[in-house]
């Protein structure tokens, strides 16, 4: 096959090929640089053997993220404090120009609460979950990659849905983005009891900085507790002062309203912040659960307009 029209058949696969690295990985990097390999290994490929080049592309981008996916399961033994998937973060206003990554997240079960149950999975239950409930990939080719047999597949995919069943679906992005700002406005006003209410009764905080910088260490759960920790935050860090709190963005984290905060450097007797992220799911018409990404290594894909 001419290598152009090589390259360029690869390039039209890419954005699904992300999708599947992504979900597979919860890792930006990771998913970048497993689709760059699955580049490599179709370049020096038997090309004239491959039937579907997309199937093709899909099952080796399923084996390499499995390998990434054992590797992550061992760095996590070491991991100070709480983990999360990386997000996707892109800008709240239409883009003439979208980055690749904005696709990735269109889909619901590309939502951030999504990923973090992914990441409870094994990693075998994981790719048979994602592959054949995400992108139809049959039993048998997903029993290959894992080097197992097909019923053994059917059955990680069984045991990941029912992890699956314990987490709200996600909710339309309008009224996400409505209860995320009501629920900033009270925070910004300091009203307490107006925080609680938007609070759902299983409302947590999780946060991730692997010891780089202050966080949640624990999951903090309770609306009382949320509302203390999110409010004291605000005091601590100045957010209640106007000009402290310009650091504040919108911003789409995995395509649903949440905040970026800009890095800053301590001034007027406050402390300075490192940039973080914070997402959000929203349940019942309040806010169920609340994501601080803090570790540096975690921030790749913020992928705004410089």
């Amino acid at each position: 096959m001419v290598a152009a029209l090589l390259a360029d058949l690869f390039e039209s696969h890419r954005p699904h090929l992300l999708s599947v690295a992504y979900r597979l990985t919860g890792s930006v990097t990771d998913a970048e640089d497993a689709v760059q390999e699955s580049w490599l290994r179709l370049a020096v490929a038997r090309q004239h053997e491959i039937e579907d080049l997309r199937a093709w592309l899909t099952t080796v981008v399923g084996r390499i993220c499995l390998d990434r996916l054992r590797s992550a399961a061992v760095r996590r033994e070491k991991y100070v404090g709480q983990w999360l998937p990386e997000p996707i973060v892109t800008s709240a206003l239409p883009s003439s120009s979208p980055d690749p990554l904005a696709a990735v997240v269109r889909k619901q079960d590309a939502r951030f609460a999504a990923l973090v149950v992914l990441d409870t999975l094994t990693p075998p239950q994981r790719v048979a979950f994602v592959l054949h409930e995400g992108f139809a990939v049959p039993y048998d080719e997903i029993a290959d990659i894992l080097d197992i047999s097909t019923e053994a597949a059917r059955q990680l995919a069984a045991r990941a849905r029912k992890a699956f069943a314990r987490t709200p679906d996600p909710v339309p992005d309008e009224e996400h983005a409505a209860v995320v700002g009501q629920l900033l406005a009270a925070l910004n006003s300091g009203d307490v009891d107006a925080v609680v209410a938007l609070l759902h009764p299983e409302v947590h905080t999780v946060g991730d900085a692997n010891g780089t910088t202050s966080t949640a260490i624990n999951v903090v759960a309770g609306p009382e507790k949320n509302a203390r920790l999110w409010l004291g935050l605000r005091t601590k860090l100045g957010f209640d002062v106007p000009e402290r709190a310009s650091g504040f963005e919108f911003v789409l984290v995995n395509g649903q309203l949440g905040v970026l905060v800009h890095e800053r450097a301590p001034e007027h007797g406050y402390p300075g912040n490192p940039m973080r992220v914070y997402g959000f799911t929203v349940h019942e018409g309040k806010v169920w659960g609340i994501y601080d990404l803090v570790n540096p290594a975690k921030l790749s894909g913020i992928r705004l307009p410089h």
